[in-house]
């Protein structure tokens, strides 16, 4: 070895160490609408029980990519610390899930100055019970790769609470632009249906499958996956094309569910083709129940309660005491979180993906 290192023409090997591949920042402008890109935090305050704490996880996920997916908390954090970070990140609305006497709640929150949504969860059903409740899940890698669409039905009111929830949620996703949209970015659906005589919010989460019409079922599969088919017990390739028909009664052509795609999508649907639109829901699915808006960021004026007796800003007598309390108690324990110390380490627990 030292006769080797003695030589001229000898030269010690460099060793190079993978650090791994650094995560992107996500940007804070859409580079082609050049409004600023709605990022969220989606937490909790107080103790969850577990079908809760999945809850936050698939909102989480639903407001992929523009949210933490690995956001960190501790018992010591309290909201002003997740406001101290969101200045920095970008981040622009709250989802803040609780647990009272009364029921769970979801809190939807504008900052750095409110307004905040307060909802009661009526029903709930997690991702995961609506994919065992399908015959053939649909969830494919680069599902999460792009925002979701938001479409908003039955908000048509000029009543304070209708139009406050419309902007709410109108903001909280990234705006697109119809012209420049790319088509397979478009690939998920949130659906918000007001019912005016419950006054419920039905709450869903599709994703969008686009089908070719006239191509028959086996020769779609062959395409999409990239498979030699078996073809042994076929006298011709023609029989393998021709003896599955054209799809069941539920994949008949729907002229109100097809569209004329613009560009090419994936292997199958091309260009000037007409296509079918299939929804298939994802979850979480969601029944809410808008019960109290406060023009600050969890704190402030009272704009609508739905427990007042008067109308809406009344913040003096109520019908229902033991919800209302319950809500006044879990604001109470903010309160008393904030007059704790801040973490040294807020950057550690809470970050971006």
């Amino acid at each position: 070895m030292k006769q080797r290192k003695n030589n001229k023409g000898y030269r010690r090997p460099v060793i190079i160490k993978n650090k791994g591949k650094q995560p992107e920042a996500q940007p804070s402008v859409d580079p082609i609408t050049g409004k600023k890109i709605p990022k969220s935090f989606v937490f909790s305050r107080g103790k969850l029980p577990v079908p809760l704490k999945q809850l936050q996880m698939d909102l989480r996920k639903l407001m992929l990519p523009y949210t933490a997916l690995s956001l960190k908390e501790k018992k010591r954090n309290n909201l002003r610390d997740f406001l101290n970070v969101a200045g920095p990140m970008g981040v622009t609305h709250f989802l803040i899930l609780s647990k009272t006497a009364s029921g769970p709640y979801l809190r939807v929150a504008t900052t750095p100055q409110g307004p905040t949504l307060t909802f009661k969860i009526q029903e709930y059903a997690l991702a995961a019970d609506i994919a065992r409740s399908q015959l053939h899940p649909r969830c494919p890698k680069d599902l999460f790769k792009n925002s979701a669409l938001i479409v908003l039905s039955g908000f048509v009111s000029s009543e304070l609470p209708l139009r406050l929830t419309t902007n709410m949620f109108q903001n909280i996703f990234p705006t697109i632009d119809v012209k420049t949209v790319k088509l397979s970015a478009c690939q998920r659906i949130v659906l918000l249906n007001y019912n005016k005589d419950t006054k419920l919010i039905d709450f869903r989460h599709y994703s969008i499958r686009l089908q070719p019409i006239g191509v028959s079922r086996r020769l779609r599969k062959l395409v999409q996956s990239h498979q030699v088919p078996d073809l042994r017990n076929l006298q011709d390739v023609s029989d393998f094309v021709t003896k599955a028909g054209y799809g069941s009664e539920s994949e008949a052509d729907d002229e109100a569910a097809t569209v004329t795609l613009s560009s090419n999508i994936g292997r199958v649907n091309r260009a000037s083709n007409k296509s079918a639109v299939r929804l298939q829901e994802i979850g979480p699915r969601m029944t809410l129940q808008l019960v109290r808006i406060e023009k600050g960021l969890c704190t402030g004026e009272v704009l609508f309660d739905a427990y007042a007796t008067g109308e809406a800003g009344d913040k003096g007598k109520t019908n229902n005491k033991t919800d209302n309390n319950d809500e006044d108690s879990e604001g109470s324990e903010d309160d008393d979180q904030d007059g704790e110390e801040d973490p040294e380490d807020n950057e550690d627990d809470e970050e971006l993906d």
